[in-house]
């Protein structure tokens, strides 16, 4: 299927994108269309998302994307930021009927501790949380201590404790260590 099948004809595309660019800035807060806002239970899709979603929705994607461009989500392939949680807790604390109260983080917000309880999140992997000189540390020290692992004399030093331990039965010993200490 050639690329062009699946475009609109010029003219709808000319109709699509020929709006006045002062029609695509971001309503402030709360602000709404002028006119009477429309019954929410009896108005179409379209007045229900102008008067009631739009005003509350797109300052917060807008918040979203500055605070994504803050954290350098624009500049990797993997961040910690998750833009979920954000908009959840910004939409949270902007709610006009939260006007008067105090901030609240996100795993504070009652929904999202019960939806926590129920699904609890995976860690966060810990490349996600070292930075990359930890990272290289971390790497160099495991490295150091493999090849030290590798020497011959360190070889026999822990086949010595290890033919010790067995000799010892010291895995027994300790068992018998905490029954008595536990019978005290």
């Amino acid at each position: 299927v050639p690329l062009e099948a699946g475009m609109l004809p010029p003219s709808d595309m000319e109709r699509l994108f020929s709006a006045p660019a002062a029609q695509y800035l971001l309503p402030e807060l709360g602000e709404t269309p002028s006119g009477e806002p429309p019954d929410p239970k009896k108005c179409s899709p379209r007045e229900y998302l102008e008067f009631y979603v739009f005003p509350v929705l797109l300052p917060g994607l807008a918040a979203l994307l500055h605070e994504a461009e803050k954290e350098k989500c624009f500049e990797g392939k993997r961040t910690t930021f998750i833009a979920s949680d954000f908009l959840t807790e910004w939409l949270y604390n902007k709610n006009p009927k939260r006007k008067d109260e105090s901030f609240t983080e996100l795993f504070s917000i009652p929904f999202v501790k019960d939806w926590l309880k129920d699904h609890p999140r995976p860690p966060i992997p810990l490349s996600l949380l070292i930075s990359e000189e930890e990272a290289s540390i971390l790497i160099q020290s495991f490295w150091r201590g493999y090849r030290v692992r590798c020497d011959d004399e360190i070889q026999e030093l822990r086949q010595w404790q290890k033919k010790l331990r067995e000799e010892r039965h010291i895995k027994k010993v300790v068992k018998e260590f905490w029954t008595k200490q536990e019978a005290k």
